[in-house]
């Protein structure tokens, strides 16, 4: 298995065997050419955000998945704007909460780090790894366990990868230290491909409407997310509260792609046995490269199966290279969206 995911994710720049013709001038005014070979080394590609890793570190360590607090009182948010996909999910009393997925980097800030969900088994399933979180309800608990090859890390057993902010109110001032996170096991190293992506410069595939401009999924309460297109760095910019969404480093959150999936919350939303099951297929908007991508998505009958993202034509949607967020939106919503002029 490793070597099958490792083959699909890592070589994507192997220009061996360029022939480069050489011309050659001579006294009596013949020209001849003549062929020689160069060989470029391969560049592995980071898994989870389909970008040149010259490092090779997200090729040689798992998935770390930390649960971040996303509430008026969380902010602002660390280390969220390295995190390779970030899931945002909706959880008791309909508040949202942040599933951030690090692999390329590692943050020495990230936080405010809070309890697991549910939901959380359903994301981590397939990418295994570590998963880090300040604790949960012995239903969350006993649900995430079940997750093969994950390293459940909290803030009991973390040591000093986590630690309170004293200048922070609790509960909001648990962070994580992802170099030390590292240092815990879990597998698979690597973590698997979560999605497909066209070249760098590449057009976007797939069956589309017009361009867009914004955005907003409508979270519950508080909590709709506003999304606007930045074609200067060619990403989503994302507005949380009204305002811009800047991290505790003044970055805004702006990823390359944004995921909406329509799912259905087991038990309704915003119970305290909530969950988004992300198993079965749906429907699904992918906003990339400017762009909207209708379409559906899927995942097989086992647990650890990918999720699958296809346009209405059946094909693969294709994403920009780099940090993706996945909404996972309540089924039977609608998104408000603005048409680029």
């Amino acid at each position: 298995m490793r070597k099958f995911l490792v083959g699909m994710v890592v070589l994507v720049v192997a220009a061996v065997g360029v022939g480069l013709g050489l011309v050659t001038r001579h006294r009596s005014g013949a020209i001849s050419t003549s062929t020689t070979t160069t060989s470029t080394a391969a560049v592995p590609i980071a898994p989870l955000t389909g970008l040149p890793d010259p490092s090779g570190l997200s090729l040689k360590r798992p998935a770390l998945t930390v649960k971040i607090e996303n509430t008026p009182e969380a902010l602002p948010q660390w280390g969220v704007e390295s995190a390779d996909v970030v899931y945002e999910e909706i959880v008791n009393g309909g508040i949202t909460r942040l599933a951030a997925v690090f692999n390329s980097h590692a943050p020495a800030k990230i936080g405010p780090v809070r309890s697991v969900r549910p939901t959380d088994t359903q994301v981590v399933w397939p990418l295994g790894g570590i998963f880090a979180f300040s604790g949960g309800a012995a239903y969350a608990l006993n649900s995430i366990a079940t997750v093969p090859g994950l390293d459940r890390v909290d803030e009991s057993s973390a040591g000093t990868a986590m630690f309170r902010d004293p200048t922070r109110v609790a509960p909001h001032n648990l962070y994580a230290v992802g170099p030390k996170l590292f240092t815990f096991a879990g597998t698979p190293i690597p973590p698997p491909a979560l999605f497909q992506y066209r070249s760098l410069h590449g057009i976007t595939q797939g069956t589309r409407a017009s361009a867009v401009s914004q955005f907003v999924v409508p979270f519950p309460s508080i909590y709709p997310v506003t999304w606007t297109w930045n074609p200067t760095s060619a990403s989503w910019d994302r507005t949380l509260f009204g305002q811009p969404d800047l991290t505790g480093t003044g970055v805004r959150e702006s990823p390359k792609n944004v995921i909406v999936m329509f799912v259905n919350y087991v038990n309704g939303i915003g119970t305290m046995s909530s969950y988004a099951n992300l198993q079965g297929s749906g429907t699904a908007d992918v906003f990339t490269n400017g762009e909207e991508v209708t379409g559906t998505w899927s995942r097989g009958s086992s647990p650890g199966d990918v999720v699958a993202y296809r346009d209405a034509k059946g094909q693969p949607i294709l994403l920009t290279p780099g940090q993706t967020w996945v909404e996972l939106l309540n089924t039977g919503t609608t998104l408000s969206i603005t048409k680029a002029k």
